[in-house]
């Protein structure tokens, strides 16, 4: 029985082209976010800190969970609340790009749209 080595994706497209893009584009991904500053702010709900509220669902649904683990509302309260406080951290923060040079940038977005196509066109059969 004789064993064929193939490319990337069972395809006939090159390892090392595959290997090569991975490369690029982790690095491009990697000096891009590298320069992205993230800060969060306060919840506000009609003036005042509103993130003691976000836990209620979540408090009641774990509650009746508690009580009854088979507990249709509790499991629903229970995801509703994960899914707020998971949106209301979402939708507070505050994303900057730092200032950098453009060749900078240029080069980044280069490194990560050329590995992203290099990856895509080894995955494609030759």
């Amino acid at each position: 029985m004789s064993t064929r080595l193939d490319g990337a994706g069972g395809t006939s497209g090159g390892i090392g082209q595959f290997l090569f893009g991975l490369g690029m584009a982790v690095a491009g991904a990697y000096l891009l976010t590298n320069q992205v500053t993230v800060t969060s702010g306060y919840w506000r709900l009609w003036g005042y800190n509103g993130f003691g509220l976000s836990l209620i669902p979540l408090v009641l649904g774990i509650g009746l969970l508690f009580f009854n683990g088979r507990s249709i509302p509790g499991w629903l309260l229970t995801f509703a609340g994960t899914v707020i406080i998971f949106t209301g951290i979402l939708t507070n923060l505050d994303i900057y790009f730092r200032p950098t040079s453009l060749f900078n940038t240029i080069l980044m977005l280069i490194l990560l749209a050329g590995g992203i196509g290099l990856v895509a066109r080894s995955l494609r059969t030759q």
